[in-house]
């Protein structure tokens, strides 16, 4: 038997516990210095089981490790009893990280010294209990107890738990009697008389569902800002956040950042100018702008535009625009590049203070995990700064030196890089600098300087946490608390920019905007609605966990929004010409038909039906069978919104047998038995060229080697593309400007496309009415 092992059980642990404990190193570790810790407190004699239970809550739950041994004193001096006495204790110290400790605070904090006596127990679970004596009489031990449990600990926050329980089960007993046949049963449901085995329904549930995406902005809303944001620190306490590091200097910095804030949430979000925003990217928006805005606060856009290199003015205008179309406007617009100066000082702040220093090792040299340590780290500080200067002054050659942080990421990762040179002309600053600060370096500088609250980022920037924290203290800054969550992952794409940039120079998508990829860009051409995006993002909501979608939920979104809010018109991709040979008019027809059926307030547009008319080639057919309930040579069929029904008198072929027009009868619906079934059409139709979009890739995952081995160009659907020149589509959608949004009825929904000109429209289909069985 270990000693680790013996030593536990000592304490009173049982032998199974203490193994479980023995295998967690670091578990193992802190419960063994806390029990050393107590033994040297109680001189060596044995530790009573009580004590030792609640010494294991100190090991486990303690968040703030350097007050064990006073909170072990606490315990081992029985001036701690309880569970709720160690609870308020861990609280006290989360609340007040500062030393010195204001022990008369800290005792009224945990009720030390208060004494609950069974007479006061008993006393007020009586008084309670005649609150609740009606219910219990209806209900008997049906009643939940937990209620009256709850309020005795209300009023006496210090009593023993057991003693209470004890106490209530007592006083129920002495009212109701013992347990009868009836209190063993499982309550019945007063309608249907049947046991309740669940109080939840999946109707209450679907219900609470659809009342939640009625609003088109509901992101906002606390319901969707759900998991891991609902345990964000409050404005000015971040040191209530689990790893954040306090030091002499926080809590006035905490102060000051209330003040220049007013207590409001600041978030901002901070993408790279160098491409175009992704799906990814609508949740991290949705996100920043969504929590600062469900909280009565303000979002920053701050382009981190720290590497010029691969900067263009087409990104900036173009991440500013997507923010806007999602329906945010950030509070203020401001670029990395603003606070250079500000930062370059900082830079020489830390080196003054022996905390970064200029080497010469090549990026190649400490690349990895595991480089050489640096042999100019414990440098002069004086050549040091020396060195800098001639870095920012263009005197030492790009890739020459470069100024590295004294510090350790969680990854192992030592030493990381500040700065760097590049004599590359910057977007905005022109050729006044030559070295550059990195992400790593100015990520949380600026996050201080713009008094963020909640610096909200992508799971893999967890790594980065402790250094974010060391560098705001070092350099005695206020310091954002950082908070990681999951990213947005979905299947069957490729959001990589590089990747996609591949994509556009092989000539497999046109550009970034191309409606087969998942751009922001590509999506708004597409057809998706804002609203779809955002509801998508809520669905989705906010976890810590990476985790990949299928497309056809987001799909199933967009049908939501477009249902709603796209005008109905009809269409026509492969027509057959209809002639009427009765027509009953001298004149066109016209008639109203809704722009959206279930919704009046959206109005109605005019379709005419001349004597000549179009329809699809596969609603007809010379001879169907039972099942086709469309136009054949022995069966009529109706006209939607005519309320007419044709039926073949002839077929009129070319010379390869191709139908190429019918000659038909008409007669009013009212004058006929219904037909089968009632068809779209058009008339007065222009001409139109159809986009039809598929998924660009045939896999899941085309980036998985597993999945596709010849890597992702090789997955590409060259047949995902099909284009229809000349698709017939009814004359009431001429002057349809770019991003208008239709539902071709029976077909799909289509939105403009801005290749539109003046003397064709052009169509993209953005999702079919129905998700695709099969391509699901």
């Amino acid at each position: 038997m270990s000693m680790n092992l013996t030593l536990f059980i000592s304490i009173g642990l049982s032998e199974q516990k203490a193994k479980e404990t023995v295998k967690n190193e670091a578990l193992s570790n802190e419960l063994k210095q806390v029990i050393e810790h107590a033994q040297k407190i109680n001189k060596g004699a044995s530790i009573e089981k009580t004590i030792g239970t609640l010494l294991y809550h100190v090991a486990t739950r303690s968040k703030n490790k350097k007050r064990n041994n006073f909170i072990t004193e606490y315990v081992v001096h029985k001036k701690i009893t309880s569970e709720a006495q160690l609870t308020a204790s861990f609280e006290y110290f989360r609340c007040n990280p500062l030393d010195p400790v204001d022990v008369k605070a800290f005792d009224e904090a945990c009720g030390v010294g208060v004494v609950v006596t069974p007479e006061e127990i008993e006393d007020t679970v009586e008084e309670v209990l005649e609150k609740h004596k009606d219910n219990l009489l209806e209900k008997r031990y049906h009643y939940n107890t937990g209620l009256i449990m709850g309020e005795v600990r209300q009023k006496l926050k210090w009593a023993d738990t057991k003693m209470v329980k004890s106490e209530i089960d007592m006083q129920v007993l002495d009212l109701l009697g013992p347990k009868t046949a009836a209190d063993m049963e499982k309550p019945k449901d007063a309608k249907t008389g049947k046991s309740k085995n669940k109080e939840k329904k999946p109707k209450e549930k679907k219900k609470e569902q659809s009342t939640d995406e009625k609003s088109e902005r509901e992101y906002t809303s606390m319901k969707q800002l759900c998991g891991e944001a609902l345990r964000f620190h409050k404005t000015g306490e971040n040191y209530k956040t689990e790893g954040y590091v306090v030091t002499p200097k926080t809590m006035d910095l905490l102060k000051q950042h209330l003040k220049e804030t007013n207590g409001e949430v600041r978030t901002r979000f901070p993408p790279e100018p160098n491409g175009i925003l992704h799906i990814g990217h609508a949740k991290a928006i949705n996100f920043n702008f969504g929590y600062a805005r469900a909280h009565g606060g303000k979002c920053n856009l701050r382009y981190d535009d720290t590497n010029p290199e691969k900067e263009e003015e087409k990104f900036f205008v173009g991440i500013r625009e997507i923010i806007e179309w999602l329906g945010y406007k950030p509070w203020k617009v401001t670029h990395s590049s603003d606070f250079f100066q500000e930062l370059y000082d900082f830079a020489v702040e830390l080196i003054k203070r022996g905390d970064a220093y200029v080497c010469h090792q090549r990026a190649d040299e400490i690349k990895g995990f595991n480089p050489p340590d640096s042999p100019w780290r414990n440098r002069p500080i004086e050549e040091s700064l020396q060195l800098f200067e001639d870095m920012r002054k263009g005197k030492i050659d790009e890739g020459d030196a470069t100024l590295r942080m004294k510090t350790i990421l969680e990854e192992g990762k030592k030493d990381p890089v500040a700065y760097r040179i590049k004599f590359t002309p910057h977007h905005r600053s022109g050729n006044d600098w030559c070295i550059y600060p990195t992400y790593d370096y100015t990520h949380c500088l600026c996050d201080s300087i713009e008094n963020i609250s909640h610096s909200l980022c992508t799971k893999e920037f967890q790594s980065r946490r402790s250094s974010y924290y060391w560098l705001c203290n070092a350099l005695d800054l206020y310091c954002p608390v950082q908070w990681e969550y999951g990213r947005l992952n979905l299947n069957y794409t490729v959001v990589s920019k590089r990747k996609i940039g591949k994509l556009i120079s092989q000539g497999i998508v046109s550009d970034w905007d191309d409606p087969r990829l998942f751009t922001l860009t590509a999506l708004r051409r597409r057809g998706f609605p804002p609203e779809a995006i955002n509801r998508f993002c809520a669905k989705v909501g906010v976890t810590m966990s990476q985790v990949s979608f299928d497309p056809s939920m987001l799909d199933a979104c967009v049908r939501d929004v477009l249902n709603d809010t796209a005008t109905r018109v009809m269409s026509v991709f492969d027509p057959i010409k209809i002639t009427i040979t009765n027509f009953p008019s001298k004149k066109d027809l016209e008639f109203d038909v809704p722009n959206i059926p279930h919704d009046t307030s959206k109005g109605t547009h005019k379709v005419r039906l001349s004597s000549t008319l179009f329809i699809e080639q596969s609603d007809f057919a010379e001879t169907g069978d039972s099942n086709f309930r469309r136009l054949t040579k022995e069966q009529p069929v109706g006209l939607k919104y005519a309320n007419l029904v044709i039926s073949v008198e002839s077929v009129v072929k070319d010379q390869s047998g191709k139908v190429k027009e019918l000659k038909v009868k008409c007669v009013s619906v009212t004058e006929t038995e219904k037909p089968k079934a009632f068809i779209h059409w058009v008339s007065e139709a222009i001409k139109c060229e159809v986009r039809l979009y598929e998924r660009l890739f045939r896999h899941q995952h085309p980036e998985d080697p597993a999945e596709v081995p010849g890597g992702f160009i090789t997955d590409c659907d060259k047949d995902s593309l099909k284009i229809i020149p000349d698709a017939l589509v009814d004359l009431s959608v001429k002057g349809a400007k770019v991003y208008d949004k239709f539902q071709f009825e029976r077909n799909g929904f289509y939105s403009v496309d801005p290749d539109t000109t003046d003397k064709k429209l052009i169509f993209n289909r953005t999702v079919l009415l129905k998700e695709d069985s099969g391509k699901k």
